[in-house]
């Protein structure tokens, strides 16, 4: 493979000859790899980091850049990894093997303070050009032999002045000198000057390579033109390139993400829609609440009003705190929906959330009111002659208010007049659900999308760049604030048994409670999108607490703080119609400890519940134990919230479940969940199937070139809405997102 990988050069000239054969090519970023790399080369690429086009290298960008004057920190390797370090030649040695034919070359490299021993069997000739005090990049996976770090067989390219033209003079070789080496992601079978090589073949085919980015944007920052940029990216001479490159990159990144994103929402814009205008049934909702909205829910109720008078599709993110009065605003907009005939579409993620938003709809709205509207649930469990029956309803126009599950989405499901699509933590769902329910409208629908994750401003505009984004921040007048505590025990093991006497005395003052857990049984989790594995790369944690409800259960049942008390379990395996007559039960107050997985995550609501413990906290995202915690506390008692961990202190994990437990603030923990977990794909890839994550753009330190590229973008957007007069931008967009990812933005 290496020979094959280091005949890039004189591959790409013989596969120059097959260019036509691999298909229509609109610019260099789009020319095949086995065009200018050759086949050998080119797979090989492809295989170790799915890249097959020009532009799909050149954003295969260095993760470091070293000088061939500096040296690794050789004690900051990790056993298992794959790494490319740059060190000097300590001592060289060579021993017989005892029990087969053959020599070990052994060669020692530094960084002065560290040692890595380089294994090399049967290959003593290495020694004439590994030397003690030559200084070289080595390339290989670490490994252990009697309790040192050592490399087999690594690959190397050693720092020799033969590497200059003969007789060049000595401004060349002070430049070779002190020119910055770019480190690339690599692989066992190509390393990073193999990358390094064959971006300088890529790099000389860009002739004629148009910048997206007007000129007028660019002069105006200072930037590089996009050739420029990657050659300063890829082929630094000095730092101050490298940097002023990966500048001009970042914004051209952000630059395109936003003008993709406010393309696709002129797009939705330019849908024709019905208006929706808010009438007697509002008024009278409004007239007969028994409490005042609170500033927040009245302005997003404004705006969202206002998109509904519109005849161009609302498109509309709410998101706000737990307990902030979210589901009372949908409602609102249902009912000025409802004016004139038209029907409203709730999607919830589960059962148990579906069956209460229908409950808390029916009582919200009224018996009068509820009885001309006719609220209906739809879910998969319903009874061949109750599912007719509800179908019937929703097809006739007579039910103008539908909840329900993936059950709506049925080829069945049919409306007289969508004029609404509610979607309630849309993160729970992928592209084609959401679009098949806006399907149904004869003309689009207007969507709100409700989230109760709050989510930092630079995440909405980079995720949620197509939809406006309201936010209710206020929680609602009486609202007693949740007190939490971390229950740590790997410091505090006797605290164990504390959870249940502080769980009993809930109990004794009329009380009820939750206890959260990971996992049902020890080899069956819960089926959770955002549940988090354990990370190998902590420090491993103290003997856990039993985790699974089929462990935890029967601990609890005969705990002494609960004697007798009735604990039922809750998850997501159990039947629909078990599910609900638990949550029912458990809200009627005829169950006092609820044992569940995060199906109670969202939504759930049982005033009289006050205390919660989630076991084993840590294996939770932030956002999450953020959520799980707005379940208690939601009547006129105060609510507690005990986090119950073994995690290690000064772990990621540790840190996670300490960071929620310190404040009530979402939009605080939003920020604090974003830097621990980092932004990943927020495009969505993983439910789109396409390549988009960000490549330089960090949306937690980038914030200003994020909203900078938005408004350039826009302003281009607004004067040139077809591009017309921008023709390298809509080619860049094109090639930008695939169809796949372009396809989730449109649906999402």
């Amino acid at each position: 493979m290496s020979e094959a990988l280091a005949a890039t050069g004189s591959d790409a000239r013989c596969a120059s000859a097959a260019a036509g054969s691999v298909g229509a090519v609109t610019g260099p970023l789009d020319v095949k790899l086995v065009t200018l790399l050759g086949d050998r080369t080119a797979k090989a690429f492809e295989r170790a980091f799915g890249v097959v086009t020009a532009g799909d290298l050149l954003a295969h960008y260095p993760r470091r850049y070293a000088k061939r004057g500096e040296l690794t920190a050789l004690t900051e390797l990790t056993v298992g990894e794959e790494v490319t370090i740059v060190a000097e030649v300590l001592t060289v040695s060579e021993r017989t093997m005892k029990n087969r034919r053959g020599s070990i070359l052994e060669v020692q490299i530094t960084d002065g303070r560290g040692i890595v021993t380089l294994t090399f069997f049967n290959q003593a000739w290495r020694k004439e050009t590994l030397k003690p005090g030559v200084r070289g990049i080595f390339a290989g996976k670490v490994g252990e032999y009697r309790g040192a770090r050592q490399l087999a067989h690594p690959d190397f390219q050693l720092f020799d002045d033969l590497e200059l033209v003969p007789g060049a003079p000595d401004a060349e070789a002070q430049k070779w000198a002190t020119a910055p080496i770019p480190i690339y992601p690599a692989t066992s079978t190509v390393s990073s000057w193999h990358v390094q090589k064959a971006m300088g073949v890529v790099l000389d085919s860009l002739d004629g390579l148009d910048d997206p980015v007007p000129l007028e944007v660019r002069a105006e920052r200072k930037l590089l033109d996009l050739r420029r940029a990657l050659r300063f990216t890829h082929q630094p001479e000095d730092d101050q390139q490298w940097r002023r490159g990966r500048d001009t990159l970042r914004f051209h990144e952000a630059f395109l993400l936003q003008a993709a994103l406010l393309q696709q929402r002129n797009a939705l814009r330019a849908s024709p829609a019905e208006p929706r205008l808010p009438g007697a049934e509002l008024a009278g909702f409004d007239a007969e609440l028994p409490f005042a909205l609170t500033p927040d829910q009245q302005t997003v109720g404004d705006e969202i009003f206002r998109d509904l008078a519109a005849a161009v599709p609302m498109n509309r993110l709410v998101q706000g705190e737990v307990g902030s009065g979210k589901t009372l605003v949908a409602v609102r907009a249902m009912l000025a929906v409802a004016e004139n005939g038209g029907q409203s579409a709730l999607l919830a993620p589960t059962e148990v959330l579906a069956a209460q938003h229908f409950r808390s709809i029916v009582a919200t709205l009224g018996p009068d009111r509820a009885a001309r509207l006719r609220p209906v649930l739809l879910t998969g469990q319903l009874g061949a002659a109750e599912r007719r029956k509800t179908l019937l309803a929703i097809a006739s126009g007579q039910s103008r208010v539908v909840v329900g599950t993936h059950a709506l989405l049925g080829d069945k499901v049919q409306f007289v007049d969508l004029g609404l699509v509610v979607v309630d933590e849309q993160h729970r769902f992928g592209v084609e659900q959401r679009e098949t329910l806006r399907r149904k409208g004869a003309v689009p629908p207007h969507v709100l999308v409700l989230t109760a994750t709050p989510i930092p401003r630079t995440v909405a505009m980079t995720v949620f760049g197509d939809l406006d984004v309201s936010t209710i921040r206020t929680l609602p007048a009486g609202r007693i604030p949740i007190v939490s505590h971390v229950v740590p025990l790997a410091d505090k093991p006797g605290w164990w048994p504390r959870v249940w006497q502080r769980l009993g005395e809930e109990l004794e003052a009329g009380r009820q409670g939750f206890v959260v857990v990971p996992a049902i049984d020890p080899t069956t989790v819960e089926d959770d999108p955002d549940a988090l594995a354990d990370d190998a790369t902590e420090p491993p944690v103290v003997d856990r607490p039993p985790g699974t409800i089929v462990e935890l259960l029967p601990i609890l049942q005969q705990a002494p703080p609960l004697a007798g008390r009735r604990i039922a379990a809750l998850h997501g395996r159990m039947p629909a119609e078990e599910k609900d007559a638990v949550m029912r039960s458990f809200a009627a107050g005829d169950i006092d400890v609820l044992v569940a997985t995060t199906v109670i995550e969202v939504g759930v609501d049982v005033p009289n519940a006050t205390f919660m413990a989630v076991i084993d906290a840590d294996r939770f995202g932030v956002s999450q134990l953020h959520q799980l915690r707005g379940r208690v506390g939601r009547g006129a008692h105060p609510g507690l919230c005990l986090f119950v961990t073994a995690a290690l202190p000064e772990t990621t994990a540790r840190e996670r479940v300490d960071a929620v437990a310190a404040t009530l603030d979402g939009f605080e923990l939003a920020q604090v969940d974003l830097e621990l977990r980092r932004e990943g794909d927020v495009l969505g890839a993983n439910q789109s199937g396409g390549r988009s994550s960000l490549k330089l753009l960090r949306v937690v330190t980038d914030s200003d070139v994020i909203i900078d590229a938005r408004q350039a973008a826009g302003a281009i957007l607004e004067a040139d809405p077809s591009l017309d007069e921008h023709p390298a931008l809509a080619e860049a967009l094109a090639r930008r997102l695939d169809e796949s990812a372009r396809e989730f933005m449109a649906k999402n």
